[in-house]
């Protein structure tokens, strides 16, 4: 006989108060993952109920930022094919605030079966109580003083119209035991926990109430969230026992940390999808880092695409502590991504990174009619630039940084640089001088870096001269720089005359600006 296996249903359900966090991206990836391996369902739902810090535009925020990391809900709310916010599925609506009734509803059902109660306290109240609590040393919690109020008084004080919250009433020395996916079993005693607020003074429901009611109602099976919710899971689950209805699964993923290994937080850092965009991450790679924030596939594979992680994840490799948000990491695995990508995408991606890094060839005003520096540049050199940069850069925004030289006419350094550690004055403007002469010889077909790199190294053996002595100088000669690209990849680039010129340059430095005192060799400092 076979048996019916529920269909996996699993959501990310954010509140649209800010840019999506990574915290938030690594909740719905795993969630993600886990419906996808399983042909289940992801969708979306808004958990909108504290009305106050809902900032304008983040729905499209972070539907976009999703969409844009390869995570699309299957339903709920999701963005449709003109890019505007739409409603997917028959369990909607999938707001909060466009719920309020279904969410009344049962809170009053909840306090007429004597689960739930009425607490007319004020927040005046409240707050003294908190105060007194925290001043003797005591859990901050709600004292009671309107779980037992009678009848006749409750009705008294509803009749006249005053303000009261709607309260869980938690039983009394109760053992609430469940499995999480990532934890095993957790215990808790009930006198643990609190009379929670299930229902505010303006209607609206707390996100204990709401996320009970949404995920029966909407079939979820399973609830993957932050670490942070797992005290409050008690209450959940006597929710559902309250309300006759099954309860979900419940995995509670480790919190990211940073390097001191305190919560990571905007205080401390770039911490929204949209940050590590502007700066030039890939989606691929910064999916594939989060994925790691707290999971290990335990093997010594790394990079993964989305396919392969939908494949490899698994609750049971998700760690329980925190985890480390390592820079280094993320700027490694980028920079693989980055390498593998064909040039014509690489250049289409770093492009606006270039140009806002050069804006102007050599600092001047561009001719009449042309755009910026770097669209003054034949295209075949842009195309060298891109090719340069893609094996050096980790991110996007990288582009361009380190590489002035390439779009300056006039380079300003120190002469003495040009003068290796184990050379001199005389050597260095007479090796200049033979790299010139060897330059001159070569044909347009040879002006790559694979050849011009083979041709001069043959030089300098020829010459009997080592790889210090010419290539110091002439790296020197054309970037300025005491680090830099290789001189093969700079000549390229620069072009046969423009390479011609640098190194004339530096001889004229060396002639003009380092004063050689009668026959002593001048080292470089």
């Amino acid at each position: 006989m076979c048996l019916f296996k529920p269909k996996i249903r699993t959501r990310f359900a954010p509140s649209p108060t800010g840019q999506l966090h990574v915290g938030g991206l690594k909740t719905a990836l795993y969630a993600y993952l886990f419906a996808k391996q399983n042909k289940g369902v992801f969708f979306l739902r808004l958990e909108d109920t504290d009305q106050t810090r809902e900032i304008p535009g983040a729905v499209e925020n972070l539907l976009k930022s999703l969409k844009w990391v390869g995570i699309e809900p299957d339903g709920g709310i999701i963005l449709d094919k003109s890019g505007k916010i739409a409603e997917k599925g028959k369990f909607g609506p999938y707001t909060q605030s466009k719920r309020l009734p279904i969410y009344q509803k049962y809170a009053q059902k909840l306090v007429a079966q004597g689960s739930a109660y009425y607490c007319f306290c004020s927040p005046e109240r409240l707050e003294t109580l908190r105060r007194d609590q925290e001043a003797s040393h005591q859990p901050t919690r709600y004292d009671w003083h309107c779980r037992y109020l009678l009848p006749d008084e409750i009705k008294i004080r509803l009749d006249k119209g005053d303000k009261y919250v709607i309260r869980l009433k938690v039983p009394e020395n109760r053992i609430i035991s469940f499995i999480d996916l990532v934890r095993g079993q957790v215990t808790f005693n009930s006198r643990e926990i609190d009379d929670q607020v299930l229902l505010k003074a303006d209607g609206f429901p707390t996100y204990h109430l709401a996320h009970v009611v949404d995920d029966y109602l909407m079939k979820t099976s399973h609830i993957i969230r932050g670490e942070e919710w797992l005290s409050s899971t008690p209450k959940h689950l006597l929710l559902f026992e309250f309300l006759n209805w099954p309860a979900p699964h419940y995995a509670h993923l480790p919190l990211i940390l940073n390097a001191d290994k305190s919560k990571l937080s905007k205080r401390q850092g770039d911490v929204a999808v949209e940050d590590y965009r502007c700066q030039g991450y890939l989606p691929e790679a910064l999916i594939n880092f989060v994925a790691f924030l707290g999971w290990n596939p335990g093997t010594e594979q790394e990079i993964f695409s989305l396919p392969e992680l939908v494949k490899a994840f698994s609750f049971q490799q998700v760690h329980k502590a925190g985890a480390i948000f390592n820079s280094e990491k993320l700027d490694w695995m980028n920079s693989v991504y980055i390498k593998k990508l064909p040039l014509e995408k690489f250049t289409e991606l770093a492009t606006p990174y270039l140009f806002s890094a050069h804006p102007y060839q050599g600092g001047a005003e561009p001719p009449k009619g042309a755009k910026g520096g770097v669209e003054n540049l034949k295209k075949e050199t842009i195309k060298k630039i891109f090719a340069l940069e893609q094996t050096r850069v980790s991110k996007l925004s990288e582009v361009g940084q380190g590489i002035e030289f390439l779009f300056q006419d006039q380079l300003n350094y120190d002469a003495k640089l040009l003068i290796w550690k184990k050379s001199d004055l005389a050597a260095t403007k007479r090796n200049l001088s033979l790299v010139a002469e060897e330059f001159k010889n070569y044909q347009s077909g040879d002006w790559n870096k694979e050849i011009l790199e083979k041709k001069l190294k043959e030089f300098i053996a020829k010459n009997n001269l080592t790889n210090g002595e010419i290539l110091w100088p002439l790296r020197v000669a054309l970037t300025g720089l005491e680090k830099s690209p290789t001189p093969f990849e700079v000549a390229e680039i620069l072009g046969k005359n423009r390479t011609l010129k640098r190194i004339s340059e530096a001889i004229e430095k060396l002639n003009h600006n380092i004063p050689r005192p009668l026959g002593v060799g001048l080292m470089a400092d």
